[in-house]
């Protein structure tokens, strides 16, 4: 989902960087960087863990829809690593800080579970736009996510806003209905994007590029491109957790 939303932006000619803090390096994958995955330092973890001795500039690998700052095999050790650090969870913002980038959005790829690599995420980029699955499991997913924001803002004194709740690969189910209806409930005040399944979307991620870049338009392109128009409502110049 986050590469699709970066090239929907990067569609409105917007000026992107794409973080990868997952240590599986799904988006890196996604985005044709497996060589990045399985380079020598310096990488984003020597970034975070030692931020005096790598620069932004030499982090960054260059996509033809956008910047990106890849996920690396020694990422897998950076959550122990952040631990030991007294400012563990600022250095994804230190690192964004020091660099005099000019980026229209910054979109900050999560792992899949709560801990320091999101904590790093929250911190740098506190926009939130949410995925999730119109499955049963998101409910619980969902109520821990808001709640772990809600901690990370009264310890850290920062402001995390929902910007959008997109509800990715929905497939004509029961439960599928069921849940649209209960996100609506859930989260009214967060505008809801529905994106249903596509066989398109992987095929792009298989291809290394968004679907935007690929050589097919698909109905769920739509969808995407209002995500992007709703940020750029908001906000020009920003920072995105997803």
């Amino acid at each position: 989902m986050a590469i699709t939303l970066a090239g929907a932006l990067s569609q409105r000619n917007r000026n992107v960087l794409f973080v990868d803090l997952d240590p599986q390096g799904n988006g890196t994958e996604g985005l044709g960087l497996t060589d990045a995955y399985n380079a020598a330092p310096p990488t984003l973890f020597d970034a975070l863990v030692d931020d005096s001795s790598v620069s932004f500039d030499e982090l960054v690998w260059h996509h033809d829809e956008m910047d990106v700052l890849p996920s690396n095999i020694d990422m897998t050790a950076a959550e122990a690593s952040l631990l030991q650090l007294d400012d563990g969870e600022q250095r994804l913002a230190q690192l964004l800080d020091a660099a005099d980038h000019g980026y229209d959005y910054v979109i900050v790829d999560c792992p899949p579970h709560l801990g320091m690599l999101t904590d790093n995420a929250l911190y740098a980029a506190p926009n939130l736009v949410i995925p999730a699955l119109a499955e049963s499991t998101s409910k619980r997913s969902l109520e821990l996510l808001f709640d772990y924001t809600r901690a990370f803002e009264m310890e850290h004194d920062v402001q995390i806003d929902a910007k959008s709740l997109v509800v990715n690969r929905i497939e004509n189910t029961g439960e599928a209905t069921e849940m649209l209806e209960w996100f609506e409930e859930a989260v009214p005040d967060v505008p809801t994007f529905e994106v249903r399944k596509r066989v398109a979307l992987q095929r792009a991620f298989s291809s290394g590029r968004s679907i935007f870049a690929a050589d097919e338009e698909i109905d769920m392109c739509e969808r995407f491109r209002a995500v992007a128009a709703s940020l750029d409502e908001e906000f020009s110049t920003t920072e995105m957790t997803v």
